[in-house]
C-alpha cells in the first residue's frame, strides 16, 4: 500500500510511519520541520520519502498527491498549542482548517481511498458535561485549537456527503510517550518525565485536580491502521475513558522512578483549558475493532526507559 503521512516526523506521525514502514508499505511524509525532527525517522521510517512541504501550500499539496497517488493519507500535520491558538487565531485556523481543506481536495482529485484525519477528544467538547464523554457529547471548545480542529472534521464530512471521499476523524484523548515534544498542555507528561529523571520538580497550572485522558502513543498508532482498514466514517474517540488528575501523574512519577522528592510548584491556571475531560472509546471499540491496550502506569514506564 502506498501512504502519504503528514506531519510524519512529529511525535504520533513518526510512529504512525515506523508502523506502515514495518509491515512494507510505501510511505512518503509531508513536514515542515517546524516541530518534526528528522531524528524521529532513524528507525524503520528512515526507509520513507520525506518531503518538506507546507500544508498550507495548497498548489504544492495537489501537485505532490498527485505525483506520489497514495492509497491513504493520514493526516497528523497540525497546530496544536492551546495557548497559541488563543493569542492567534487566524494562524491557528491556517493550518487546521485551510491545510486540511488542501489535502482534501488534493486528495480528492487524486483519487485516494481513504482520508484519516486527526482530531481531538477534550478540546472539541470542552468541559465535560458527561464523563467518559461519547462522540455525541455538546461540542463547545473552549480555546481556538478545539474550534478549528472541528472545523476540520467537518470538512471532512462536507467532503464524504458532497464528493464521496471516505473519510475518517479520529479524536484523540490526550497522547503521550517516547520521542513527546513538551509542546504545551499536550506535553505535559514528555515534561514532568523529564523533571522527575533531573530531580527537577514539575510545575502545575492552578491546583492539580483537572482531570485528563492520557492515550498511550502505540494504543494511537493501532486506531490509525484499524481506522484506515475500515470504511467506517465520522469521528471516533481515541482515549482510555479514565480520568487522570495532574495531581496522580505526579504520584505515579514518584512511585515509578523511586523519587521520594519529587513535589510540584504551583502556578496560576491557564486561559482556555479545560478542567475536567475523558473521552468514551466504545464506537472505536465497535465499530474499528480497536481497544486501548496499554494502562497509563505501563505507558509511563516505557516513556521514561525510552529518555534514560
Amino acid at each position: 500500500m502506498k501512504a502519504l503521512v503528514t506531519g510524519g516526523a512529529g511525535f504520533i506521525g513518526s510512529h504512525v510511519v515506523d508502523a506502515l514502514a514495518e509491515r512494507g508499505d510505501e510511505v512518503t511524509i509531508v513536514d515542515d520541520l517546524s516541530t518534526g525532527k528528522r531524528e524521529n525517522l532513524t528507525g524503520p521510517g528512515a526507509a520513507a520519502n520525506l518531503v518538506e512541504a507546507d500544508i498550507r501550500d495548497s498548489r504544492e499539496m495537489r501537485d505532490l498527491i498527485d505525483r506520489v497517488r497514495p492509497h491513504v493519507v493520514f493526516h497528523l500535520a497540525a497546530q496544536i498549542d492551546v495557548r497559541k491558538s488563543t493569542a492567534d487565531p487566524a494562524w491557528d485556523a491556517g493550518i487546521n482548517v485551510l491545510g486540511t481543506i488542501n489535502l482534501l481536495q488534493a486528495s480528492l482529485e487524486a483519487g485516494v481511498d481513504r482520508f484519516v484525519n486527526t482530531s481531538t477528544g477534550g478540546a472539541i467538547y470542552g468541559e465535560g458535561r458527561i464523563l467518559p464523554a461519547p462522540e455525541d457529547h455538546p461540542q463547545a471548545p473552549e480555546a481556538p485549537y478545539g474550534q478549528s480542529k472541528f472545523c476540520a472534521e467537518g470538512y471532512c464530512d462536507l467532503y464524504s456527503r458532497l464528493h464521496g471521499l471516505s473519510t475518517v476523524s479520529l479524536r484523540y484523548g490526550n497522547v503521550y510517550g517516547p520521542r513527546q515534544d513538551p509542546l504545551g498542555e499536550a506535553g505535559v507528561i514528555a515534561i514532568f518525565c523529564g523533571k522527575v529523571l533531573a530531580d527537577e520538580a514539575p510545575t502545575i497550572f492552578g491546583n492539580g485536580e483537572q482531570t485528563r485522558d492520557y492515550v498511550y502513543v502505540g494504543d494511537v498508532v493501532r486506531a490509525n491502521l484499524a481506522a484506515a482498514d475500515s470504511r467506517a466514517n465520522g469521528a471516533f474517540n481515541i482515549g482510555l475513558g479514565v480520568q487522570t488528575s495532574v495531581l496522580q501523574l505526579v504520584e505515579a512519577l514518584r512511585e515509578i522512578s523511586d523519587n521520594d522528592g519529587f513535589e510540584p510548584e504551583f502556578a496560576p491556571p491557564r486561559l482556555g483549558e479545560v478542567q475536567h475531560i475523558a473521552i468514551d472509546p466504545a464506537r472505536a471499540c465497535g465499530e474499528l475493532g480497536w481497544e486501548p491496550q496499554i494502562t497509563l502506569r505501563d505507558g509511563l514506564e516505557r516513556t521514561l526507559v525510552s529518555l534514560r
